[in-house]
């Protein structure tokens, strides 16, 4: 079903709307947002700023004062602060938003408190397990929380310990795709988090319903499935047809799972825009092996063309929902 916002613009561009009634006929439909919805955004925007600045703030008081403070005041600083996020946490619970960003304060606390170990103890691990033992113990409050925002921090902790991983030891994954591993893990990773969410999604469960974090993770899936992409392209053709399956396979998923309902223009949008990219990049390779400079000109002119064509079929998806 099309969004009430939607229905309304295509009025005004059918002329079924009386010339300057849209923003009347906007707020009759409760799309433009009134007073409480303006208020209520702007205290989310707040209360997640105050916790970034918080959380930052707190640490660069640790660096900056670092020779300043003792070994004991550093800890009861970090501690005490994640004491306090946690009791907030725990007082007003997760259902409420002051009870969610301070178990976001907590999450961040939590990670500088492990940087704070390392650097004072010099435990000699590696970077990729900060963030491993950061993911591992946030995850209680991230199952608790039912916070977007928090279990999209716990993948991106995921996602740097694996590349970071990748730098210092390759294991048989690393050594059957060479320098592309952290590539194929990040993508694999970012793939069964929204796997994992849409299914959830479509299953009803109310806190997830929200699309943002789908589409972050989509976009997350599309760089990197894309970036294999080109690497195949522009790369041996002979060695490349397991990357170009897999992004074909993608293509295809997109295609099936967000052109039919639940309709996504954005998941289809972003389909488009990875395949003019890959066009693109294939013409490169070409005029570059031709040695024919005039070929650029060409290579701009089928992107616009593409994007174009992408763009209208866009809207004639989205005409065809709305009807």
């Amino acid at each position: 079903m099309a969004s009430r916002r939607d229905v309304v613009v295509d009025w005004a561009e059918q002329g079924r709307l009386a010339p300057g009634a849209l923003p009347q006929a906007l707020a009759v439909a409760g799309v433009t947002p009134d007073r409480q919805a303006w208020r209520r955004f702007l205290a989310t925007l707040l209360l997640g700023l105050g916790v970034l600045l918080l959380a930052a703030g707190a640490i660069f008081f640790v660096a900056y004062n670092w020779q300043a403070l003792g070994r004991f005041q550093r800890f009861a600083l970090v501690q005490g602060l994640l004491a306090a996020a946690a009791a907030v946490a725990w007082w007003y619970g997760p259902s409420r938003m002051v009870g969610q960003a301070a178990l976001l304060l907590a999450t961040l606390l939590t990670g500088a408190l492990f940087a704070l170990i390392g650097q004072t103890y010099q435990t000699g691990a590696d970077p990729w397990q900060l963030f491993a033992v950061w993911a591992l113990v946030i995850v209680p409050w991230v199952v608790v929380s039912r916070m977007p925002v928090l279990w999209l921090v716990l993948a991106a902790l995921v996602n740097l310990s694996v590349a970071l991983w990748f730098q210092t030891s390759h294991g048989v994954f690393g050594l059957a795709f060479s320098g592309e591993a952290p590539i194929w893990a990040i993508c694999a990773i970012e793939a069964a988090g929204l796997i994992a969410w849409e299914t959830c999604a479509r299953r009803g469960v109310p806190w997830m319903a929200a699309r943002w974090p789908a589409r972050i993770l989509a976009v997350a899936v599309g760089v990197a499935i894309t970036s294999l992409a080109i690497i195949a392209v522009i790369g041996d053709p002979g060695t490349g047809l397991l990357r170009l399956l897999a992004y074909g396979a993608w293509l295809a998923t997109m295609y099936v799972c967000y052109r039919r309902a639940p309709l996504d223009l954005f998941m289809l949008a972003g389909g488009v825009s990875s395949a003019i990219v890959i066009a693109a990049v294939a013409l490169g390779r070409l005029v570059i092996v031709i040695g024919d400079g005039g070929g650029f000109l060409l290579i701009g002119l089928v992107v616009v063309g593409l994007s174009a064509a992408g763009a209208m079929w866009l809207r004639r998806v989205a005409a065809e929902e709305a009807e």
